[in-house]
């Protein structure tokens, strides 16, 4: 399920070219969730590691995430 949500969150990733051949790149509705990067695909794979600390942190904390492509992960407390 992780992987799945994952997948589906870095489908939203969107990187931009910046002045001095540096990329930007962020995923829509997931606060905090960016990178800066040489090249795009160092861009790309920032953004994944990102999304995954920010992810476990905070299912690690019970905080709520985005739906991302339909996929809703609940942190449900257990005894």
């Amino acid at each position: 399920m992780l992987s799945r949500y994952l997948r589906a969150a870095m489908r939203g990733a969107k990187c931009e070219l910046l002045e001095g051949d540096a990329y930007y790149g962020s995923i829509p509705g997931f606060e905090g969730v960016w990178a800066d990067a040489a090249s795009l695909e160092e861009c790309r794979d920032e953004i994944e590691e990102v999304i995954e600390e920010w992810l476990l942190f905070r299912l690690s904390r019970q905080l709520p995430v985005p739906v991302a492509d339909g996929i809703d992960l609940v942190v449900r407390e257990v005894a």
